[in-house]
């Protein structure tokens, strides 16, 4: 299990991520607004705008303030500035 920061110290399983998205698109705005009435959304937000939407394999919906690819390169195992970890 490999946790990866979503900011604010909130944490995710990487291995369960099926996809990280932008929640500008109206299916993303209908599969955020579905999770709601659910009761699987979690955000992570902590108020800020919704820069992304973490889709996860167990139904729940993530909202994190910080950008697709920022949280893609943390997946990936790579430093805000480009460069690998050791």
């Amino acid at each position: 299990m490999r946790l990866v920061n979503i900011g604010f110290g909130n944490c995710v399983n990487s291995e369960r991520i099926i996809s990280i998205v932008s929640p500008e698109s109206a299916p993303i705005k209908r599969i955020v607004q579905v999770s709601k009435e659910k009761g699987m959304l979690i955000d992570a937000s902590q108020g800020r705008k919704t820069k992304s939407v973490i889709l996860m394999d167990s139904d729940h919906c993530i909202l994190s303030y910080l950008q697709p690819e920022t949280l893609t390169s943390r997946i990936n195992g790579e430093e805000e500035d480009g460069t690998e970890n050791e």
